[in-house]
């Protein structure tokens, strides 16, 4: 069986993803009866294209064709006949597309294959959910997605649990949640100690995570530290004087290291799929307070394994509570836990290996 994997979006959390995804179905066991290809985009800041290859399971196949992220008819239309051509020489038996701007040029390419085969789509957090676009886009954006599903009867893997409830209303669904390789996300699990109580975030510093809304957080609470892992075209926004921004770290180790040195992690999006940062954090063993929406719910357990908030008046006895170590500790052992349970990569990809054998 020959598998394609089409991803425009290869960084954040979707390259860590891909990263695990190589490794497993590049395990020698897996490739005796699977081939596969991942064909992707790697010109997002955040990762070094030059490392892809190195990073990858030797075990996949990978093949490079700019995509843009935005709308541009030309450099889209230019994908979609790089995309078709390299169908036509794999011949794939099953095509699954990653995020909104994969989902339709390579569904365009697999059109013009005129050759009937298993299609697959992750939205991995759906387009007509971003709140940094008006309500008349994310109504087209919704008639594209339900549209495209009709009309090449793909079926939907949802990364999350309230992805696949929206999913089901879009067109025939599957839940496989994202997971990630808890041993080696464990292994940097190490004691540490802050002066004062710190908070990490982590991701590109973009509309979507939220910036202004964590330095506003920062400057209520100017007794803590806050580290933003990352960086990214918003960083200007980001001027409260206890937040350290590390910029791009492109070391996944050094990264870890800085996510294990923190006392809780926040994750303060406005949308997502299901963040693999928060299953990292989860990982090591940190407490999460997340905001109250798609994604973030899907992880964090409120109460149990972290906090679930609206308003930031709400964060007052959030932060109390965690101030003691011992109810840190309680949680993050309750959310290492959990992410064993419900976020293992190799389970989660075995599952989806399942579907494409069906």
């Amino acid at each position: 069986m020959k598998v394609v994997h089409i991803i425009e979006a290869l960084g954040g959390g979707v390259y860590t993803y891909f990263r695990d995804l190589s490794t497993f179905f590049g395990d020698e066991e897996i490739t005796k009866n699977t081939e596969t290809t991942i064909i992707y985009s790697g010109n997002r800041k955040e990762i070094d294209a030059q490392k892809i290859k190195s990073e990858f399971s030797d075990g996949v196949n990978l093949i490079q064709i700019n995509m843009v992220r935005e709308f541009s008819p030309w450099e889209d239309f230019k994908s979609v006949i790089k995309l078709t051509k390299a169908l036509r020489k794999i011949n794939p038996d099953v095509i699954h597309l990653h995020s909104s701007k994969a989902g339709v040029l390579g569904r365009v390419a697999y059109f013009f294959l005129f050759k009937k085969k298993k299609i697959f789509y992750t939205p991995h957090g759906y387009s007509f959910l971003r709140t940094d676009i008006s309500k008349t886009v994310r109504n087209i954006y919704w008639a594209i997605e339900k549209n495209l599903n009709r009309f090449f009867s793909d079926t939907i893997i949802a990364c999350g649990d309230t992805e696949y409830e929206i999913s089901k209303k879009i067109g025939k669904s599957k839940l496989v949640r994202n997971g990630i390789d808890i041993p080696s996300v464990h292994q940097y699990l190490a004691p540490h100690k802050n002066e004062k109580l710190t908070i990490g975030v982590m991701g590109r510093i973009t509309f979507q995570k939220n910036p202004q809304f964590i330095n506003q957080i920062a400057l209520k609470y100017p007794d803590f530290n806050f580290t933003w892992i990352g960086d990214g075209d918003l960083r200007s926004f980001i001027t409260a004087p206890n937040i350290r921004v590390t910029g791009w770290i492109l070391d996944r180790k050094t990264v870890l290291k800085e996510l294990n040195n923190i006392d809780i992690y926040m994750q303060i999006s406005l949308w997502e799929g299901l963040p693999i940062a928060v299953l990292e954090a989860m990982a090591l063993q940190k407490p999460a307070i997340v905001t109250n929406i798609i994604g973030n719910k899907d992880a964090v357990l409120h109460n149990k394994t972290g906090f679930l908030f609206n308003e930031i008046n709400e964060l007052d006895q959030h932060f109390e509570f965690l101030k003691d170590p011992i109810n840190r500790a309680v949680f993050g052992e309750n959310a290492f836990v959990r992410c064993h349970n419900l976020f293992d990569k190799d389970k989660n990809f075995r599952e989806l290996l399942a579907i494409y054998n069906q």
